[in-house]
């Protein structure tokens, strides 16, 4: 049957105690939101509808999806409302199945079984927990049946103790639940209309109600807190570090990696302790990461050692490179076979040369480096006038001395040596010796400044 499908995401998140939609709060470096979206999407469903509520506007931004259907709560009714407010019209038989924003682990696999499952029935999903708390007990017969769910704040002690929940996850052909959602009373303790009411209504309409069990319990749990917030990051991050390593990358300390997007590694490489990743990172084989680095939206290719306290952001990175520690390569950075990048250097649109190195204290921004050259400690290019960036462009086989300024636009050539204090405003001519520095001279008899008595 043709799927539709409908995520609940109005819920303010009041545990949260926050002024962002509990659906917008990351979870490895994505919004819950984006983590149940790309479940839903492996589904081919022929539509997916959003119901949202609290700061609406802010998460259709943040997903920014016009292919979505999205429907607001106004009321904040309970979850039997938050449907009858988002099922569309179409046709009775396509089957609907309903999701949630902030359960963001649960399996493709067992969201297909369920909508398979609700070929002419009700189709729940259950689990079994050895702590129940606060979720919804399934009531099943003498039979094993299932024939009612009961709420945890409207259930008996005696039902308290049953171990199998609802996970709020159902599925039912489109005629069927629009009837039962029709009928829902908000005649219980909450004043709400509860979804689940409709797993009675289905066996009092003699509709058959299919229990499917998912398998993991981190799959439908749900995010209300900060802590369980915390609690899910961290289960995610030792997945996330379990599947690195069994893919033949070494990690110091599992514990202390942080992936906050999507890493793709190759083989025998090794990442110390307190590494994050974020956003589009690639690593080839053998590479090397120091401890406190943050690498962002970044090609790294084989070979290549990352020392201790680096920031690269939007960077490639070629092999054998060599970089930091505590430098910070910025966006545009291109490092060509074997180039090297040191202690305290910074780069912005940056072209480095093969077998060329920039090892000291130094800031080379907007410039073309070619091979093997060499930059002297403290060289600054003076790329910003103010209004405009400009561009330097030095070499093959160029040597800038230290504490240089190569003030933009400006060319050195090949195999030039710019001497140490130059501050360089023109072309610099390849193979010769450029200096421009003020002659050095010693003051006779010249006493420095003292403060006066008292």
């Amino acid at each position: 049957m043709p799927l539709e499908i409908i995520i609940l995401a109005a819920g303010k998140g009041t545990r949260m105690k926050s002024a962002l939609p509990k659906v917008l709060h990351p979870l490895a470096g994505k919004p819950l939101i984006q983590h149940v979206l790309a479940r839903a999407r492996t589904l081919d469903a022929g539509r997916v509808s959003i119901v949202y509520g609290h700061g609406g506007e802010a998460v259709r931004d943040a997903v920014g999806d016009d292919s979505l259907r999205w429907v607001e709560q106004r009321e904040q009714l309970g979850t039997g409302h938050a449907v009858r407010v988002g099922l569309p019209e179409g046709d009775p038989d396509d089957t609907v199945l309903i999701m949630y924003g902030d359960v963001p682990l649960i399996g493709a696999d067992t969201l297909a079984g369920l909508a398979a499952a609700a070929a002419g029935c009700l189709a729940v999903l259950t689990i079994e927990l050895d702590d129940p708390a606060r979720y919804g007990r399934i009531l099943r017969d003498d039979a094993g049946e299932i024939g009612g769910i009961v709420e945890a704040g409207d259930a008996s002690d005696e039902q308290l103790r049953i171990r199998e929940i609802n996970t709020g996850f159902m599925a039912a052909p489109r005629a069927l639940l629009a009837d039962w959602l029709a009928r829902l009373s908000d005649d219980n303790s909450q004043g709400e209309y509860y979804l689940t009411d409709v797993v009675s209504m289905a066996v009092a309409d003699g509709v058959p109600v299919r229990g499917v069990t998912a398998n993991d319990a981190l799959e439908v749990r749900g995010i209300n807190s900060r802590a369980e917030l915390a609690a899910m990051e961290r289960e995610v991050q030792r997945r996330i570090a379990d599947s690195l390593m069994a893919s033949g990358m070494s990690l110091a300390d599992p514990a202390r990696l942080d992936v906050r997007g999507a890493l793709s590694a190759g083989i025998d490489g090794h990442v110390d302790v307190n590494v994050v990743f974020e956003g589009d990172v690639v690593l080839g084989d053998r590479v090397r990461i120091g401890p406190g680095c943050v690498i962002r939206d970044t090609q790294i290719a084989d070979d290549v050692s990352v020392h201790a306290h680096c920031v690269i952001e939007g960077a490639r990175i070629g092999p054998g490179c060599s970089v930091g520690p505590f430098a910070r390569v910025r966006a545009g950075t291109v490092l060509d076979v074997g180039a090297r990048l040191g202690n305290f250097v910074e780069t912005k649109e940056a072209k480095v040369g093969a077998g060329s190195k920039i090892n000291h204290l130094s800031y080379v921004g907007d410039c073309v480096i070619g091979r093997d050259a060499n930059i002297g400690a403290g060289v600054i290019t003076c790329n910003y006038d103010g209004a405009d960036k400009h561009r330097t462009v030095i070499g093959d086989g160029a040597f800038i001395g230290s504490d240089c300024q190569l003030v933009a636009p400006v060319t050195v050539g090949d195999h030039a040596t710019v001497g140490a204090g130059t501050t360089l405003t023109r072309d610099a001519p390849a193979g010769q010796l450029t200096v421009g520095r003020s002659p050095q001279r010693s003051v006779r008899g010249w006493r420095r400044p003292t403060k006066k008595p008292g």
